[in-house]
C-alpha cells in the first residue's frame, strides 16, 4: 500500500481549509495519507484553523512561515517535508477538484506513469481579459523557450518519490514550478477538467500578480529577450548609419540643410524608449542573478508540528 502526502499551500484560506480537509477525508477514507498545510504568512486566522485541524487529526501536519514568501516557496517547503511514496500538490480553495486524486493515483500505480497532472480545458467564470492574456502567455512561452508548457496546466498533480526528489535537486531561489516540473521530464499523464470557481473567500491572485508571475516564468526559462535586445540594437544601428549617409549625401549633392525638428525629436524619443526598455530587460536578468548569488533561504519556518513525535 502506497502512502500519500498531500501538500497544500495556503494564504488567507481560513474559510477553506476545514472544508478542504473534509473533502479529502471523504475521498480518501483511511489513514494512508498525510495532509501538509503550508501557511504562507497569512494575515487572517488561517494558522489558527490549521492548528485546530492538526489537534483533531493526527495525519494533519503544518508549517507556518515567518512572513509571506510566495506560493513558489510554499510549494518547495511542502515537497521538501513530504514523506509519502506519492506526493500530491493541490490548492486549498477547491478550485483543484480533490475528486481527481484517486484517478491520479490509479494512473501512477496501475498505468506506470511518473506524474499525473491536471489541466483546465475551460476558463468558465474568469474575466475574458485574464483568459486572453493566459492564452498569450503559453503561446509566447512555448515560442521563445526550449520547453513546451501544456496550456491550462496547473500545479495540481500527483508525483512519485523519484520525481519529487528530482525537483528538490533544483534549489534555485527564483522558482517557477510549472517550468521546473516540465524541465525534470518523466512520463506525465494529463487529466482534463472544467474550471471550478471558488466556493468561499476571494482569490489573492490579482491581474498584476499574474503578469509578474508570467514574467518570472519567461525570464527563468528563456534568454530570448536578451537576444531580442541585441537584435534591436543591431537593426537600429544599421538604420541610423544608413540615415546618416543619406543626410550627408543630400547635403553634399543638393546643399539641403537638415530640417524637421519634430521628426528629430520623435526619433530621439523613440530610440530613448527602446534603450530604456532594453536596459530594463537586461536589468531583470541581473536582478535574478543578484538574488541567486545571495544564497538566502527560500523560506523561514516560524512554527511547525512536523517531526514533533
Amino acid at each position: 500500500m502506497v502512502f500519500l502526502s498531500i501538500v497544500v499551500p495556503c494564504y488567507n484560506e481560513e474559510e477553506s481549509v476545514g472544508i478542504f480537509l473534509k473533502e479529502i477525508q471523504n475521498i480518501l477514507p483511511g489513514k494512508g495519507f498525510e495532509v501538509i498545510f503550508i501557511n504562507d504568512g497569512s494575515s487572517d486566522n488561517t494558522l489558527d484553523e490549521i492548528r485546530n485541524l492538526a489537534n483533531e487529526n493526527s495525519n494533519v501536519k503544518y508549517l507556518s512561515f515567518s512572513r509571506n514568501f510566495g506560493k513558489e516557496s510554499a510549494i518547495y517547503a511542502g515537497l521538501k517535508n513530504a514523506s509519502g511514496d506519492l506526493v500530491c500538490l493541490i490548492d486549498a480553495d477547491l478550485q483543484h477538484p480533490p475528486s481527481l486524486i484517486p484517478k491520479m493515483i490509479e494512473s501512477i500505480v496501475h498505468e506506470g506513469y511518473d506524474v499525473a497532472a491536471a489541466r483546465r480545458v475551460s476558463r468558465k467564470g474568469e474575466p475574458k481579459i485574464k483568459s486572453f492574456f493566459s492564452h498569450m502567455f503559453y503561446k509566447v512561452f512555448n515560442r521563445i523557450s526550449r520547453m513546451d508548457l501544456v496550456e491550462g496546466a496547473t500545479d495540481f498533480r500527483v508525483m512519485t518519490r523519484q520525481v519529487v526528489d528530482s525537483v528538490m535537486e533544483l534549489s534555485e531561489y527564483n522558482r517557477f514550478s510549472k517550468g521546473l516540473f516540465n524541465w525534470v521530464g518523466y512520463n506525465t499523464k494529463w487529466i482534463e477538467y472544467e474550471n471550478i470557481e471558488r466556493m468561499v473567500g476571494e482569490t489573492t491572485w490579482s491581474f498584476r500578480a499574474l503578469v509578474r508571475y508570467s514574467m518570472e516564468g519567461i525570464i527563468a526559462f528563456s534568454t530570448v529577450p536578451l537576444s531580442i535586445v541585441i537584435f534591436l540594437g543591431f537593426i537600429f544601428s544599421l538604420v541610423a548609419f544608413a540615415y546618416m549617409i543619406f543626410i550627408i549625401l543630400k547635403y553634399l549633392l543638393y546643399s539641403d540643410p537638415v530640417q524637421g525638428f519634430a521628426t528629430i525629436m520623435s526619433v530621439i524619443l523613440f530610440l530613448g524608449s527602446v534603450q530604456l526598455l532594453s536596459i530594463g530587460i537586461v536589468g531583470k536578468y541581473l536582478e535574478k542573478t543578484y538574488t541567486e548569488t545571495k544564497r538566502r533561504p527560500i523560506y523561514l519556518v516560524k512554527e511547525s508540528n512536523i517531526n514533533e513525535d
